[in-house]
């Protein structure tokens, strides 16, 4: 048996979509480590685990209860197909230098979790506060690094727009995730 491995961090929420974003994160900086260190067996073990996790997306893609959208499913088994084949030929030729497509996947799809419970945090926001959608989700998120460019005058901004809850799908189950 395996022993538990340590982790530099642990996932601070409960929130599915968080400790799905910390894991790819996690193993994105073991990728990195790993190479940056040269060392074989712990890039072994990074590539393994980032395997594992893109496995346990794929599985969830397919079972019926998944909750996602056809479209969603597709691009998330193509990309798990995309790790597979990134994953296998780093194991093989164990090149530190071509990390970079793994690592920017795990980061993106991070990335995108982590929006995607901000805007749902904002939404909850609205309903519990009554406060407009704009200005919950606002609060909600990070300021933005740099301003927009301004809009030419003849256009009108657009207004916010909550996202819509769709009655027709089941609640999404939590994954769980041992890494």
């Amino acid at each position: 048996m395996k022993p538990t491995p340590t982790y530099a961090n642990k996932p601070t929420s409960d929130n599915p979509r968080d400790v799905e974003a910390w894991a790819l994160a996690e193993a994105a900086r073991r990728l990195i480590d790993s190479s940056r260190d040269k060392d074989a067996e712990a890039f072994q073990a990074a590539l393994q685990l980032n395997q594992r996790l893109w496995t346990i997306f794929q599985a969830a893609m397919t079972e019926e209860d998944c909750g996602h959208p056809h479209e969603v499913r597709t691009n998330i088994a193509a990309l798990s197909l995309l790790v597979d084949r990134e994953t296998t030929a780093r194991l093989i030729d164990m090149d530190y230098e071509k990390i970079e497509t793994l690592v920017s996947i795990n980061r993106n799809v991070a990335s995108g979790l982590t929006a995607q419970g901000l805007a749902q945090a904002a939404a909850q926001a609205q309903v519990g506060t009554g406060q407009p959608a704009a200005s919950a989700a606002a609060a909600a998120a990070p300021a933005p690094a740099a301003a927009a460019p301004p809009r030419p005058a003849a256009m009108p901004p657009r207004p916010p727009v909550a996202p819509a809850a769709d009655a027709s799908q089941p609640p999404r189950e939590a994954l769980r995730i041992s890494i």
